[in-house]
């Protein structure tokens, strides 16, 4: 690792898998999704050029780079790589990704403090209602990484440096700095933990993959209000294909029947009756 980036779980082996683990959907043209254990990561291509979206758990950048140099080749590295946020599941191979190709990362400036080592993200509550995956959340690391100076804010107004076909858009709550990505001329969403198509807290379901719209995972989200205001913003768009941070991607009827669902009655269907996290 190097002298400078550091990361406090990097010899932390978090054993949960899933039977989707190191599958690759291939969404859309371009467009591709890629299961490390419980969490996704996003291959994307723009003419000739890739980036990676989100970096997994700890001890996934191998894997991950692998799969991503069976769809753009070994000797290609992609442009950037961009975060939807820094929980552990999203940055755990992202030091020796960076290390290996040397490219830049995206973030919302409002994360930038837990990927630059000033501040921890607040810790799991696993006294919110849910299955195992909550009860067992205290265990999850919520340390801030430091990427030093490879990290940098998104620029104004959703672009994204080099994609001028897609935008990020705020979708805080689950996170203060979370962002969601967006295609507008075919209505793709790369939504990170926005909400996902899995019940996180639910070690059967995530082993499973039993696809179900559901709110973001209950033990790591502070702010529910601004939850429940990032679903509505992402409902609003009518997405035709979503790819969550967690679940299986969706599309279609399912999906637009669903994210209607989740915006109209997040409070009944996502947010936990208690919970340290509860305005």
């Amino acid at each position: 690792m190097s002298d400078q980036m550091e990361s406090s779980f990097e010899n932390k082996w978090m054993p949960m898998t899933s039977v989707a683990s190191g599958l690759e959907f291939d969404v859309l043209p371009g467009v591709y999704c890629y299961t490390n254990q419980i969490v996704n990561v996003v291959f994307l291509r723009s003419g000739n050029d890739w980036y990676l979206i989100d970096a997994g758990m700890p001890h996934s950048a191998d894997t991950i780079k692998s799969a991503f140099e069976a769809h753009a080749g070994v000797e290609v590295a992609p442009k950037a790589i961009l975060l939807t946020h820094g929980h552990f599941d999203h940055v755990g191979g992202i030091i020796e990704l960076i290390e290996q190709w040397q490219v830049p990362v995206y973030a919302h400036e409002l994360e930038l403090p837990y990927l630059t080592g000033q501040k921890d993200y607040p810790e799991p509550d696993g006294s919110v209602e849910g299955g195992l995956i909550a009860k067992m959340s205290p265990l999850f690391p919520n340390d801030a990484i430091n990427l030093t100076d490879h990290v940098q804010a998104f620029g104004e107004n959703g672009q994204i440096p080099g994609l001028s076909d897609w935008k990020w858009i705020h979708t805080p709550g689950h996170t203060p700095g979370h962002v969601s990505f967006y295609r507008e001329e075919d209505r793709t969403l790369i939504a990170g933990d926005a909400f996902v198509t899995v019940r996180q807290d639910s070690l059967y379901k995530v082993f499973t993959q039993k696809q179900e719209i559901s709110g973001p995972p209950k033990y790591f989200t502070t702010d529910w209000q601004a939850a429940w205001n990032s679903v509505k913003t992402l409902e609003a768009l009518k997405p035709s294909t979503a790819i969550t941070g967690h679940g299986l991607p969706m599309s279609g009827e399912v999906l637009r029947k669903g994210l209607a669902e989740l915006s109209r009655d997040f409070k009944k269907l996502a947010m936990p009756d208690h919970g340290k996290y509860l305005q």
